[in-house]
């Protein structure tokens, strides 16, 4: 379907065709305009960053990950380093050779630690610091660095919450008092470490919609894998949570393409890439409820919807802990991808989705004003996603 990947796998150490291969890398760089080094290039976004710019000539890509998402790229001008960003030493010996990079991406975070804890704020802050002790001294002509965050910068990361009604955070809402957000971290340090001639800006996407098994918080993973199960045990397919979460709008989705293209856009459009730090909502559109939805994805995924949809008591977390057996007979039985179930599916998080006790909606008034139009309904998203997971053998 697509061309070969260009990888460079290499391990920590001097490795003499490592580094040939980074100067075969640099020369190439005179038939191109803009060079990117996308950071998470594996996860939900930094996938559709790499197809959408490998398929632009004026463009080059660098991808980092740890590993390899098995998929390959679109076009030739690509090229994968598997690197540990949260190894100084990994991260010096792979990225200072890259002294063409123009664009920065950062669609990463390090996910060890609970968020809103010391740990998660510092891993994530070193991780990044890595990056830019490698790449600054040496790539002169960068021009911008797009950092990507979340809209629960506007919300504590625990309780007490305090949204106030439905609330339209606009990106001029204030810091929310909390000791510890790797999101403020991360943005602090940019404003610290770039110079006045290289542009950033922040983007605040809500629940992403996207295929991937390398994420953490993958919801359309978490949803296929549980649709896939119910329909195999033919199992009613209901929710649970708040009810409020079943029958308000209480949260924004935001394709992965919608943001990949914001991504660029801030980064590559005169009238927004140099300015400094100017942050923008990443958000699909019109808002959505799960109860006016739920039925289109029942027949997206072919199961059975009992009458009373909404369970108040259900929980993913008990309802799937033990069906990882019944996941290795799914894929067995369809010849997908070889996966565990919590390669692709994260219970806890589906239960914070559904049970959310606080609304985050973010306002997409200042993209829309700037130029930025590009809009996805949501159901029409979920079912793409599907589609696309079907394509890669990821679901049945």
């Amino acid at each position: 379907m697509h061309a070969p990947m260009h990888s460079i796998l290499n391990t920590r150490g001097p490795n003499q065709k490592y580094h040939q291969s980074c100067k075969l890398m640099g020369q190439e760089i005179k038939a191109t305009q803009n060079v990117a080094l996308i950071i998470g290039v594996t996860g939900l976004v930094g996938k559709e960053l790499a197809r959408s710019l490998t398929m632009r000539s004026e463009w080059k890509v660098y991808g980092i990950a740890r590993r390899p998402d098995g998929f390959p790229s679109q076009g030739y001008n690509y090229y994968f380093i598997s690197c540990d960003l949260l190894d100084p030493v990994d991260t010096m010996e792979k990225l200072s050779l890259l002294e063409d990079v123009t664009h920065i991406f950062w669609v990463t975070w390090a996910s060890q630690f609970p968020l809103g804890s010391k740990e998660c704020c510092d891993q994530n802050q070193a991780m990044m610091s890595n990056v830019l002790n490698a790449i600054l001294p040496r790539a002169k002509a960068l021009k911008h660095v797009s950092l990507q965050t979340g809209t629960k910068h506007y919300i504590p990361s625990a309780a007490p919450f305090d949204s106030g009604g439905v609330v339209y955070y606009d990106e001029e809402s204030p810091r929310v008092l909390e000791s510890y957000n790797f999101y403020y971290a991360l943005e602090d340090l940019l404003r610290e470490r770039l110079t006045s001639n290289v542009g950033w800006s922040v983007h605040r996407p809500g629940l992403l919609l996207g295929s991937s098994p390398r994420t953490a918080f993958n919801f359309m993973g978490s949803l296929c894998v549980y649709a896939s199960i119910c329909r195999h045990l033919s199992l009613p397919f209901v929710v649970g949570g708040a009810r409020m979460c079943w029958e308000e709008a209480y949260i924004d989705a935001s394709d992965a393409r919608l943001v990949a293209q914001q991504h660029i856009w801030a980064s590559t459009d005169d009238s927004v890439s140099l300015a400094i730090g100017e942050a923008f909502n990443a958000v699909s559109g019109s808002p959505f409820t799960w109860k006016e939805i739920w039925l289109a994805l029942a027949a997206k995924f072919q199961v059975f919807v009992p009458e009373e949809m909404f369970v108040p008591s259900f929980t993913f977390s008990a309802a799937m802990h033990d069906k990882g057996p019944v996941w290795e007979e799914i894929v067995e039985k369809e010849g997908l991808k070889r996966t565990q179930m919590e390669d692709l599916a994260n219970w806890w998080f589906m239960d914070a989705v559904f049970g959310c006790p606080v609304k985050i909606l973010a306002s997409r008034n200042k993209v829309e004003r700037l130029g930025f139009g590009t809009s996805f309904g949501t159901v029409e998203s979920i079912l793409y996603w599907v589609d696309c997971m079907r394509e890669e053998k990821l679901i049945p």
